[in-house]
């Protein structure tokens, strides 16, 4: 189990058991859109965002992101970070029916995915210094290929593919993501490996 500094708020009770069983730290629930009335658990969420930081883990659908918005919104921005599972096709064992969109929930995803979106995000982990990546900025998004550009949305939803980013993400989302995993230049390198696999994007 990996001890983290930041609490994770994640939608419902089977994520949070998920969650719990892999990471050393409070982790809530926000009971799906029941938290956009629930001021008292609002309120807990904004202390602990304040005290120790929140990471946001919420499905990867359209639901999944309303959530992650609106709490987005609820605390200071810079006391939280956001961790994302991939699109993944398929029906929960506890499920008789797929969601909606028919894609796999936080509860969903393997040990492995989960551990990996929550540490991807910067969670601060007990005894390890976080060390930024790098500067990255939208000047660099522009430079790279990745905004403002003729094929631009094309390269990031392709980028977001091949990270295992869902392709709801922003293009301001993807840079906040991509400040924690790469510099410039390994960012660079990157695309260029990317672009060799899908030939068919032209700069």
């Amino acid at each position: 189990m990996i001890t983290i500094k930041e609490a994770v708020i994640v939608e419902g009770k089977y994520d949070k058991m998920r969650v719990s069983a892999l990471f050393d730290t409070a982790v809530i629930e926000t009971g799906g859109f029941r938290v956009f009335n629930d001021k008292e658990k609002c309120a807990v969420i904004r202390e602990l965002a304040l005290k120790r930081g929140v990471i946001l883990l919420t499905d990867s659908d359209g639901a999944g992101f309303v959530i992650r918005n609106y709490l987005k919104g609820a605390v200071p921005a810079d006391r939280v970070k956001q961790a994302y599972v991939p699109e993944i096709k398929g029906v929960e064992r506890r499920k008789k029916e797929p969601s909606k969109q028919g894609l796999l929930g936080v509860e969903g995803m393997t040990d492995e995915i989960i551990t990996q979106a929550v540490l991807k995000s910067g969670a601060t982990v007990a005894g390890k210094e976080q060390q930024p990546k790098s500067a990255l900025c939208k000047a660099d998004f522009y430079e790279l290929g990745l905004s403002g550009r003729e094929n631009s949305a094309q390269l990031r939803e392709k980028l977001l593919t091949h990270l295992g980013f869902p392709r709801y993400m922003t293009a301001n989302a993807l840079l906040s993501a991509l400040r924690l995993l790469y510099d410039r230049e390994e960012l660079e390198k990157e695309l260029e490996a990317l672009k060799k696999v899908y030939f068919d994007y032209k700069k």
